[in-house]
């Protein structure tokens, strides 16, 4: 083990950990992204959250047996190398896997703030380039609230994730009480169709859910700062999962029993009202309720930034450390000791694309960039570890394997087919810059596949 993965402080538990996982996933994402899949399949909506609910355990499965035996700042980029050979494909693979983060990354550091910009609208009328500039603020925000030590990131990730389960739970207890809470699943019950459910829109709801779930494995990037690492990373995401699994069907159903998903898909086609969740609090209670709520949805987008920009600050600092990327990334900040130069950088990004792009072309190019090399090539990877290196000493194991596998690979390949050929053809373009990078970085260190005379990992 790298001595700069070493010096990293094992400092949070299983309830921080879980925290963190939990203000990753629940964002802005499920504020916008609830009249988006609406307006694609209408009284089917809830079927494609239990859709992205489901493949999120079958694919923390995977990450559960990965972060559990590699328990490393970096997460995916240990995995692969691992699973690929240290000094063979593997180097390839987690080089890869760096290059698309360096992109991806800030993508989804830049689609919180842009989010955060679009709903503060509801409350302050602001033009375009007010929206921008406050997208970068919010980054900058969060980027000096991170510096700082760990012990201090833990206390506050669990001040912002008091916020975010007050916000979700007063949607749902407000539904609860003024609203039919139970139509909506009596509806989609009715209305239930095979035919929808296996369509291209289908698959385009999916993407937009599958992205509001997307963080449960937040804590493999911090693996190097988990404490008991074999049980915490598996239980932080399982319980994560489930947690925001309940979440999110509930919010669904309690804010449609108020506004009827009609209504909600009429405003998504014509655009004339994007702040369903603001509506529903001003039906049930007046304006001034309304108002306090979307603060309290702008908390909730804060906290998901925090989580996000944490998680993947370690993963150029891991590459770094191990010598697989610019040296200048594995420094730690000399009395914090944490990765201020990677947190500085993929901030500066984020920082940028916030300036850059609207939130509607973030989405599907986050999951994009992130399926085939990453998602698919992890589940690739446990196959191939496994058959190298057995089960015996894995402080987790998957049950029904290879189901779990099988099954997240035929997802995601439905997911990443959805997504659009724009969207693919740029992923492909990334991907193929990536490979001639590495192939020129390779034969200048003589790295795989121009150094024959190392040995491969077995």
């Amino acid at each position: 083990m790298s001595t700069h993965q070493e010096s990293l402080q094992r400092r949070l538990g299983l309830f921080q950990a879980t925290v963190l996982n939990m203000i990753d996933m629940v964002g802005i994402g499920p504020f916008v992204t609830l009249p988006i899949v609406i307006g694609l399949i209408g009284s089917q909506f809830l079927y494609a959250w239990i859709a992205g609910a489901f493949l999120s355990v079958i694919d923390a499965m995977i990450w559960s047996e990965l972060g559990a035996a590699y328990p490393l700042a970096g997460g995916s980029y240990n995995f692969l190398r691992e699973a690929y050979g240290k000094n063979g494909p593997g180097r390839m693979m987690a080089f890869l896997y760096i290059w698309q983060t360096m992109i991806q990354a800030p993508l989804v550091a830049a689609s919180a703030a842009i989010g955060f910009s679009q709903y503060l609208v509801y409350l302050v009328p602001l033009n375009l380039v007010q929206q921008k500039i406050i997208s970068g603020g919010v980054i900058i925000f969060i980027t000096f609230l991170l510096y700082r030590k760990i012990d201090s990131i833990g206390k506050i990730g669990v001040l912002l994730w008091t916020g975010v389960l007050l916000t979700m739970g007063w949607i749902i207890l407000a539904g609860i009480q003024h609203g039919n809470f139970l139509h909506p699943a009596e509806e989609a019950v009715s209305n239930f169709d095979w035919g929808n459910i296996v369509s291209f829109v289908f698959g385009q709801a999916c993407v937009k859910t599958i992205y509001s779930y997307l963080g449960y494995y937040n804590v493999c990037h911090l693996g190097g700062e988990i404490k008991k690492p074999g049980i915490n990373i598996p239980r932080s995401m399982f319980i994560s999962v489930a947690g925001i699994a309940v979440l999110y069907l509930a919010m669904n159903m309690s804010v449609t029993s108020v506004i009827s998903w009609q209504e909600i898909q009429h405003w998504q086609i014509t655009g004339s009202n994007t702040f369903v969740v603001s509506t529903f609090f001003e039906r049930l209670y007046g304006p001034g309720a309304a108002n306090f709520a979307t603060i309290m949805i702008l908390w909730v987008a804060l906290a998901s930034l925090f989580a996000v920009m944490l998680g993947y600050s370690r993963v150029p600092y891991a590459a770094a450390a191990d010598g697989a990327f610019f040296k200048i990334f594995a420094r730690l900040h000399p009395t914090k000791n944490f990765p201020y130069v990677s947190l500085l950088v993929l901030a500066s990004l984020a920082f940028v694309f916030s300036l850059l792009f609207k939130m509607k072309h973030v989405i599907d190019a986050i999951l994009a960039m992130r399926i085939l090399l990453q998602f698919i090539g992890q589940a690739i990877g446990v196959m191939l570890l496994r058959r190298r290196n057995g089960i015996v000493g894995l402080p987790y194991k998957m049950p029904f394997y290879p189901l779990p596998v099988l099954l997240a690979i035929g997802m995601w390949l439905f997911i990443f087919y959805a997504t659009g050929i724009t969207i693919i053809i740029s992923f492909l373009m990334v991907f193929g810059s990536g490979v001639f990078v590495y192939i020129i970085y390779a034969k200048v260190k003589q790295y795989w596949p121009f150094n024959k005379s190392i040995k491969e990992d077995d």
